[in-house]
């Protein structure tokens, strides 16, 4: 197997006093997908900005094609959780797309035969050609998502990283951006890391899980991390997990009986995994 894209090892960050994360440690290669699974709290924004670079830690390290992460952030691509695209903006696709590879520099973007190839080849890798000449503003939520995903591919890079990119999409944009995410994991045989409240609608397509408890973290595949004792001492409290069609609950234990013998007379509250 080649070397880790990223390796992030015993990571351990404190903010404001506070312990954050707690020697939290996996590695992602070329060519596979892995879904940060966490509630809010978890630790999951914390985690990201130190994979960016833009947190300290208190102990550990993280690595990027292994170097620091801060000395490696031409390597990433990054999609944030809240991209607000002004509907007036006369900004096609294409030109947020090109944006990628010009945003950084000051003054007017100078336009060479190599950045449209690129523009192109990014277009047509997150199925955006049809929409390219669209102005984003008019693009649907589905449609603009896979223009910022295209924004982050433009520069080629080693790690793809999207914040909650499932958030705010109906049922089927959510399916076709999960089906993008595999295909895009393999073809451009890149790593990406997805973060997500609910591991359920990645399951097709994921190769790697690390799943955040409070600052604390088990990372391996689906089968190794989503059992009864490595969840129960995340939680510190016993956990059952069941398992029904294609989906995957994640319960506290009283909960879990009330589901399986039908006592309940509410709606369970799992922890994670819905």
């Amino acid at each position: 197997m080649s070397d880790p894209v990223l390796s992030v090892a015993r990571l351990s960050v404190d903010l404001g006093g506070r312990s954050i994360l707690r020697n939290v440690s996996f590695d992602l290669y070329p060519g596979q997908l892995c879904a940060l699974i966490g509630e809010n709290g978890a630790g999951k924004t914390t985690l990201l900005r130190s994979l960016l670079g833009l947190t300290a830690q208190r102990s550990g390290q993280v690595l990027i094609d292994g170097a620091p992460a801060d000395q490696r952030r031409a390597l990433v691509g990054y999609v944030p959780q809240k991209i607000a695209l002004d509907p007036d903006i006369p900004l096609r696709t294409r030109d947020l797309v090109q944006l990628g590879l010009d945003g950084h520099h000051l003054g007017l973007p100078l336009f060479s035969g190599r950045k449209k190839t690129l523009v192109d080849q990014a277009l047509h890798a997150v199925g955006a050609g049809a929409f390219a000449d669209q102005r984003v503003g008019e693009l649907s939520g589905g449609q603009q998502q896979r223009a910022v995903i295209a924004h982050a591919l433009v520069r080629q890079p080693r790690l793809l990283i999207l914040d909650e990119p499932l958030a705010n999409l109906d049922f089927g944009s959510a399916n076709a951006l999960v089906a993008l995410l595999g295909t895009l994991t393999h073809t451009q045989h890149i790593a990406v890391l997805v973060t997500a409240h609910d591991m359920n609608p990645l399951l097709p397509v994921m190769d790697r899980l690390v799943y955040l408890v409070g600052g604390q973290a088990a990372a391996g595949s689906v089968e190794e991390v989503v059992q009864p004792e490595v969840l129960g001492k995340l939680y510190g409290y016993s956990v059952t997990v069941l398992r029904h069609g294609k989906r995957i609950l994640v319960l506290p234990d009283l909960a879990a009986e009330e589901v399986e013998t039908g006592t309940t007379s509410h709606e369970p509250h799992p922890v994670a995994g819905v």
